[in-house]
C-alpha cells in the first residue's frame, strides 16, 4: 500500500504504521512485545514530535523497516506538541496510524500496580485511584479516535497475543478485519465490541449429560446448537444484517469490526454460533474474518 500526499513525498509502507496508547497498566509492553515478536519494528515513549520524525525516517526509500509500530503513553503530555497535534500533521502526510488504545477497568489497574509496587505516572501525592482518574481523562480523545480498543481487564498474555494477531496479522491490505468472539456472560460481557449478540434464547448443552464435556467447536455440541429451532434464522438474520452494514462502516473509515457472542459460560451455544458465523463471512469479498473464544478454557 502506499500512502500520497499533495504537500510531502510519497510513503512506502507496505502497512500502515501503529500507534499503541492506552491507559498505564493496561498491558501497551504486552502489545509491543507481541508486534516485536511478529516483526514489528516498534518505538517505545518517543515524545510525540519525534514520531514524525521516526515514520519519515523509516518511510526512505532505502529503510529496512516496512512495518513500525510505535508506543507513547500519557507521558508524552510532558512535551511541546500533544499527540493529536501530531496524529492530525500524519494524516496531512498520508501517514495516518492506525490507533491501538488497551484498556482496562480501574480495579484491575489498581491491582495491577499494587502487585508490581509502581506509583502512577500521574497519581503525584494523592491516591492511585486519583492518577487512573486523571489518566482516563486526559487519554480520552485518543480514545474516541482509536481504531482498536482491546479491553485486558480479562485477558491473559496469550488471550492479548491472540487479539493482536487476529486484527494485525492481515493488516497490510485494504480489506476489513472482523473478529468474532465468544465469550461468557458470567465473566462480563466484552467491553471492546462493536456488535453484541445474545445466544441464551437457545437451549444449553451443558443440560444434556453427554453433551456436557465437549464444547462447541466440536462436532455433537455444534450439530446440537445449530439444529435447535431458531438458531438458523437468527444466524441468517444477523449475516444479512451484517452484510448490510460493512458499506457503513467502510465509509467511516473503520476496518476493525468486532462481533461478540454470549452465552452463559461461553462453552457451548456461542462458540457454535460464532463458528458458524465466522463460516459464512469469510465467504464475504473483502473480508479478513478470525474467530476467538475468550472463555472456552475457563
Amino acid at each position: 500500500m502506499i500512502f500520497t500526499s499533495s504537500a510531502h513525498k510519497p510513503q512506502r509502507f507496505t502497512t500502515p504504521p501503529v500507534l499503541i496508547t492506552g491507559m498505564s497498566g493496561a498491558g501497551l509492553s504486552s502489545a509491543a512485545k507481541v508486534f516485536e515478536d511478529k516483526g514489528w519494528y516498534v518505538a517505545q515513549n518517543l515524545p510525540p514530535e519525534l514520531i514524525i520524525d521516526l515514520l519519515e525516517l523509516c518511510s526512505e526509500p532505502d529503510s529496512p523497516v516496512d512495518r513500525v509500530a510505535v508506543v507513547c503513553d500519557v507521558r508524552a503530555r510532558m512535551f511541546r506538541g500533544s499527540l493529536q497535534q501530531t496524529l492530525a500533521e500524519l494524516h496531512d502526510r498520508g501517514m495516518a496510524p492506525t490507533i491501538v488504545f488497551m484498556e482496562a477497568r480501574d480495579e484491575v489497574l489498581i491491582s495491577r500496580f499494587d502487585n508490581v509496587r509502581r506509583t502512577h505516572p500521574l497519581q503525584g501525592e494523592d491516591t492511585l485511584q486519583h492518577g487512573i482518574t486523571r489518566e482516563r481523562r486526559a487519554l480520552l480523545p485518543i480514545k474516541e479516535e482509536a481504531d482498536v480498543v482491546i479491553h485486558t481487564s480479562d485477558l491473559s498474555v496469550h488471550d492479548l497475543r491472540r487479539a493482536i494477531e487476529a486484527s494485525f496479522d492481515t493488516a497490510g491490505n485494504p480489506r476489513q478485519h472482523v473478529t468474532i468472539q465468544s465469550f461468557g456472560f458470567k465473566h462480563g460481557a466484552p467491553k471492546d465490541s462493536d456488535i453484541a449478540l445474545d445466544v441464551r434464547f437457545l437451549p444449553n448443552p451443558f443440560w444434556v449429560p453427554e453433551l456436557r464435556p465437549y464444547r462447541g467447536t466440536d462436532v455433537p455440541v455444534s450439530d446440537y446448537v445449530l439444529g435447535q429451532e431458531g438458531a438458523a434464522p437468527f444466524i441468517d438474520n444477523f449475516v444479512q444484517m451484517f452484510s448490510s452494514m460493512l458499506a457503513g462502516y467502510r465509509h467511516e473509515g473503520k476496518n476493525f469490526i468486532t462481533v461478540s457472542i454470549g452465552c452463559t459460560g461461553g462453552h457451548h451455544r456461542s462458540v457454535a454460533v460464532s463458528e458458524e458465523i465466522g463460516r459464512r463471512l469469510r465467504d464475504f469479498d473483502g473480508l479478513d474474518v478470525n474467530v476467538l473464544h475468550r472463555d472456552l478454557d475457563r
